[in-house]
């Protein structure tokens, strides 16, 4: 009797050995460097685009399409793409997508024109949308052991959280040094560790029973995703419109025929009944809240350093570190605290404390003193680190290994349609309250227009005004968009705290699993 018990306890040991694969640290080292680019990669481009205007002159749509190119393309593929490397091979996915996205990196960087730039971006999407997806459901199995994969996925959770914040200190660092290209080939050397390092120590895993990878269904995800999302922002930049009304109704039309036509299909890019479960649909919806509040934080944040305060492009991102720093932290014990306590106490505490930091700056003033502002990044990023590392485990631990691609691209919907709507519909509380200010005596109809278009286009319109008549157009154009940032920081933690409350109902009895995997 106890030579067997000793017997089985060896082949557990041996078992639990073979699944704790060799490498497999330095291969997740790898992998989140990817998953970091790709988020910096989404915010460093604002901190340049002052330097690349100059250099290309776009038109203020092309502008426009430049910086919202990217996110569009990554929101509408990151399904499609989850899905493809379920099929063909999530390893073979990710290496091609470095490779495709180093290059497309130099071919961004040398832009020469408008055009040429957009494209460039858009491509860099279709490359950074076989990425994301791809780093998770790696993780997934490279780390059978529970424990070790809920760090893991606090690891990768803090690298997505951070790359917002870190995004903005890379890019000043780099602007204050170089031209402005050099945000893009940053990407290069990563890239290639990513390719020669992950052939060698990443493990190649697919789904054995894929079925076809269905074409019309990536078309609709595709439309639907980037109609919505489009809308969106341009519903907080614009205002309605008929165009913005009409990309809403065919994104939304879209994507119903994308949900109804994988109900129908026997191989679905995504399985829809996944939602049925309630812990993964209120791990998604958490996700996405939870970077809604990061994401449109750090970003009037950032202006707000910036045109509001006088900082530099570095100092401005410096200062948003404590977000990253939190993020970070929280990430790598996120896991233990939600096996402690409970999945639910670590999801809707993270929620409310983003609610409570978000309400905080409804006290927010045009001198408000530093320890106020890092202090609520602080505890945004801790909130956004508990969170959202704890709904990514939940999301891959509630699906079969085989469909963790699929899964994997639900989670990565959610963090982008979350990043665009934080800045969209906190972006247009801001631009609504901005735009009702009250323009000094004596300013031109132009300078005015201008002025009211944007907070940096009041301070490079008010340059053409004597002394005293810019800088009465700068504080009032200051004021408003502070006025805007409170309501709008109001807004967002009312609606965080209503998640909260909403995610500690849903999530009840939802555990992280504990035993290695056999």
């Amino acid at each position: 009797m106890i030579t067997d018990s000793v017997t089985r306890a060896k082949k557990h040991e041996s078992h639990t050995e073979g699944v704790r694969r060799p490498g497999r640290w330095l291969a997740l080292a790898v992998l989140v460097l990817a998953v970091l680019l790709v988020a910096v990669d989404a915010t460093v481009l604002g901190l340049a685009t002052p330097f690349l205007s100059e250099d290309l002159k776009p038109s203020g749509t092309q502008l426009l399409w430049i910086g919202d190119v990217y996110s569009f393309v990554i929101a509408g593929l990151l399904v499609s793409m989850g899905s493809l490397g379920d099929r063909i091979g999530r390893k073979k996915l990710l290496l091609t997508g470095a490779v495709a996205f180093g290059a497309v990196s130099v071919l961004t960087a040398y832009a020469t024109s408008p055009e040429m730039m957009i494209v460039a971006r858009a491509l860099l999407g279709v490359a950074g949308a076989t990425l994301m997806p791809s780093t998770l459901a790696l993780i997934r199995n490279l780390f059978h052991d529970p424990r070790e994969r809920s760090l893991a996925i606090g690891i990768w959770g803090a690298m997505a959280s951070a790359g917002a914040a870190v995004g903005p200190v890379v890019g000043g660092f780099l602007l204050e040094h170089f031209w402005w290209g050099s945000v893009f080939l940053i990407n290069l050397p990563v890239m290639a560790v990513l390719v020669l390092v992950g052939a060698k120590l990443i493990p190649e895993s697919k789904n054995p029973n894929p079925g076809p990878w269905d074409l019309p269904s990536v078309g609709l995800s595709l439309v639907g995703m980037i109609g919505v999302v489009y809308a969106v922002k341009e519903l907080a930049s614009e205002g309605l419109a008929v165009g913005v009304a009409v990309a809403a109704l065919v994104g939304i039309g879209c994507l119903a025929g994308f949900v109804r036509r994988q109900l129908t299909l026997p191989a679905p890019l995504l399985d829809m009944r996944l939602f049925r479960h309630r812990g993964f649909s209120a791990a998604v919806l958490a996700d996405l809240l939870t970077i809604l509040g990061l994401s449109g934080l750090v970003f009037f944040l950032s202006q707000f350093f910036q045109l509001v305060q006088g900082r530099h492009p570095l100092e401005a991102g410096l200062a948003e570190l404590p977000a990253a720093i939190g993020a970070v932290t929280a990430g790598l014990v996120a896991g233990n605290v939600a096996r402690r306590y409970s999945v639910r106490s670590v999801v809707a505490g993270g929620l409310a404390a983003i609610g409570l930091a978000l309400a905080a700056l409804t006290a927010l003033g045009q001198s408000t003193g530093y320890p106020l502002l890092g202090a609520s990044l602080l505890v945004v990023g801790v909130g956004a680190g508990f969170a959202f590392t704890v709904t990514a485990d939940v999301i891959l631990s509630t699906v079969p290994k085989d469909q963790a691609g699929a899964a994997s691209a639900v989670s990565e919907t959610a963090y982008e349609l979350g990043a665009a709507l934080g800045i969209a519909l906190l972006g247009s509380v801001v631009t609504g309250v901005y735009r009702g200010f009250t323009t000094p005596a004596g300013v031109p109809a132009d300078t005015a227009a201008a002025a009211h278009d944007s907070l940096g286009g009041a301070v490079e319109a008010s340059a053409g005004l004597a002394p005293a008549q810019a800088e009465a157009l700068v504080s009032a154009a200051q004021q408003a968009f502070v006025d805007g940032l409170r309501i709008a920081s109001g807004a967002g933690a009312a609606v965080l705290l209503v998640t909260a409350v909403a995610a500690w109902f849903l999530l009840k009895g939802q555990k992280l699993a504990d035993g290695v995997e056999h």
